[in-house]
């Protein structure tokens, strides 16, 4: 574990050495400390921080940064991005990801170019260890890891967020909408609406790590191991929350909440095509 201390000191060294930046503002614990931190040290004239607003961002992931710009002097951007647009994204293979980071790439090109600064991500030396081929689309576009640059993992993002007073020190994390479609499933609109309006409505209930796993008429919902039991207890509150986003059948996954377990499952057991051929291959059985 690396001592705040220190972790403060090497990020503030790298944010240094990039000048000005332009951070990918998710709003969660690594962004937030990155955006927070770039501006406390840069100065908030050589700091922009730009969230993507699409379908696959929850509506209230959206107000949270909107929240953090205001309670931190951020300057804030909010930009569009489509992914749904993108056929290769909808198709939903194991790259899915890489396809989704590309689109935000581009778009972030803009005021990249506008401030001559450098695309900054929240990619923590944790996140390296899994399969993430945003990262990949990220780096071939110019963008840099301070918080990897810095050494820091996870533990010690929460730990230097906690020790800076920032309400984002223990956030759970919140990937995007897509992460709880199954590769292979095509990502649409209406998918992404069913799943966000269930997670919100298990929110309502009180439940705080959650994900909502889609598999087209039933939910697998993960929560927090120390939630789990509280979810059996309100079963009749549960199944109408989800059923209430239009899910017919409702399963509780007893591992609980494993963030990233669909992608791990699907190159485990490569059961998922990862090209259009492989796709055709599979459907005839080849």
């Amino acid at each position: 574990m690396t001592p705040p201390a220190v972790g403060l000191s090497r990020l503030e060294r790298v944010l240094d050495g990039l000048g000005r930046v332009v951070v990918a503002f998710s709003g969660g614990a690594d962004s937030a400390l990155l955006g927070y931190v770039a501006n406390r040290t840069l100065g908030t004239e050589k700091v922009l921080c730009v969230t993507s607003s699409s379908a696959s961002l929850a509506a209230g992931e959206l107000a949270d940064c909107r929240a953090l710009a205001a309670e931190w002097g951020l300057r804030h951007l909010v930009v569009g991005t489509n992914e749904l647009a993108d056929a290769a994204y909808v198709r939903n293979d194991l790259d899915r990801c890489y396809h989704c980071k590309r689109e935000l790439m581009d778009v972030l090109a803009g005021p990249a170019r506008t401030e001559g600064a450098t695309i900054a991500l929240g990619v923590n030396v944790d996140d390296l260890s899994d399969y993430r081929p945003g990262q990949r689309a990220a780096t071939e576009r110019g963008a840099v890891f301070p918080l990897v640059e810095a050494e820091l993992t996870k533990h010690d993002v929460r730990e230097l967020s906690r020790h800076l007073g920032l309400r984002t020190w223990d956030k759970p994390a919140a990937a995007c909408l897509a992460s709880r479609v199954p590769h292979g499933t095509p990502v649409t609109l209406g998918v992404l609406s069913r799943v966000e309006a269930a997670e919100s409505a298990l929110r309502s209930l009180g439940f705080r790590v959650l994900r909502v796993r889609h598999y087209g008429e039933a939910a697998r919902i993960e929560l927090g191991l120390d939630e789990l039991a509280r979810a059996l207890e309100a079963r009749d509150a549960v199944v109408a929350a989800v059923r209430s986003a239009g899910y017919r059948h409702v399963t509780l996954d007893l591992e609980g909440f494993r963030s990233g377990n669909l992608s791990r499952t699907a190159l485990e057991n490569r059961a998922v095509p990862r090209h259009p051929g492989e796709q055709a291959r599979a459907a005839t059985g080849d």
